[in-house]
């Protein structure tokens, strides 16, 4: 075999091993390594069974803090992240949104429920006691605080608007920031979960 022609494919073998192994490129922050694996143990809305995360493997899990007597931020979250859902179509049974909320003094099983269905079947509510949803906020460095009050006008919940993606085996990918404000980027954020899924086929 001429010199040339064993160069011309050395070279394209390890073009091939470069691509194979090549960074991902990602519109949203790359948390991989920087954030714990998925983990918990909650009390699932549909059912109420309790779940882990174990239940959650083979999907592309998008965790998120919220309440449901959230006037605003929760709402405009979960309906962009339906809006990213609609264009990739068949995938989106491969996704789940699990909803967790940081307000179960009001949250009951039943209210998770028919909130989260509003939304797609994708969404999934969960629901657990103070000093679980405490240590699994803690683990994902989310903010949250509640002083209820039997005026409702007076019942406060604040919380952070993190967004996690999780990859099929658990693994912590992205934190998606934009899906809260107004004007996100949904374009950009729904190829990185394109991206995520197609990784994990």
């Amino acid at each position: 075999m001429p010199c040339s022609r064993r160069t011309f494919l050395a070279l394209a073998a390890a073009a091939a091993i470069t691509a194979c192994h090549a960074p991902q490129h990602w519109h949203s922050t790359d948390v991989s390594g920087s954030t714990p694996d998925l983990q918990f143990t909650l009390t699932r809305a549909t059912d109420g069974k309790t779940v882990t995360a174990k239940d959650y493997r083979g999907k592309i899990v998008l965790l998120y803090f919220g309440y449901t007597y959230c006037p605003d931020i929760c709402p405009t979250t979960l309906a962009h992240i339906a809006q990213m859902l609609t264009p990739i179509q068949a995938s989106a049974k491969d996704v789940r949104v699990l909803f967790v909320t940081v307000d179960p003094g009001r949250d009951d099983l039943k209210t998770l429920k028919d909130y989260t269905a509003n939304f797609g079947p994708e969404f999934v509510g969960l629901r657990g006691p103070a000093n679980e949803l405490e240590t699994l906020a803690k683990r994902y460095r989310v903010a949250y605080s509640v002083k209820p009050d039997p005026d409702p006008a007076k019942y406060v919940v604040s919380h952070s608007s993190a967004l996690y993606a999780f990859d099929r085996d658990g693994h912590a990918r992205l934190l998606m920031s934009d899906l809260s404000s107004t004007s996100p980027d949904l374009k950009a954020d729904t190829a990185d979960l394109r991206q995520l899924i197609a990784a994990n086929d």
